[in-house]
């Protein structure tokens, strides 16, 4: 995918997750670490994943992960996250990722991930997700 077609926020949806990246975040290129946005993503991705399988769930894979562009300290990065897939103990999420520039004159979308998660019991043993 061209990467200088990703830009702009998603229409008609809400963020998942909104987060400001600071200075301690940033590798030693001043770029943000890709491993906060790892981190981040997997936050993002937890909460959809969380509220379907009602309780507790775990990361079982990062089924893709891919970054686009770099973010930047005071970038405003939203996540997006939405469930792919939901299994008999899994749920498959995609999180999509854009960095609002501190000029706020772009928005450019930086990341796209695909992870799965397990819904657990109280013992961490898998569980049936309960469908509605």
């Amino acid at each position: 995918m061209d990467i200088d077609s990703d830009k702009g926020l998603p229409k008609g949806r809400a963020p998942t997750l909104r987060v400001v990246p600071m200075p301690s975040d940033a590798n030693y290129s001043g770029d943000i670490f890709g491993g906060w946005i790892m981190s981040q993503v997997d936050i993002a991705g937890s909460i959809p994943a969380a509220l379907l399988a009602k309780g507790r769930i775990v990361t079982i894979a990062v089924n893709s992960f891919l970054f686009k562009q770099p973010v930047h300290i005071g970038d405003l990065v939203s996540f997006y996250a939405s469930v792919s897939k939901v299994g008999k103990t899994s749920i498959t999420v995609d999180v999509e990722v854009y960095a609002q520039r501190r000029s706020l004159e772009e928005t450019v979308k930086v990341t796209d991930a695909t992870l799965t998660y397990v819904a657990v019991d109280g013992d961490r043993k898998p569980r049936s997700i309960t469908k509605n």
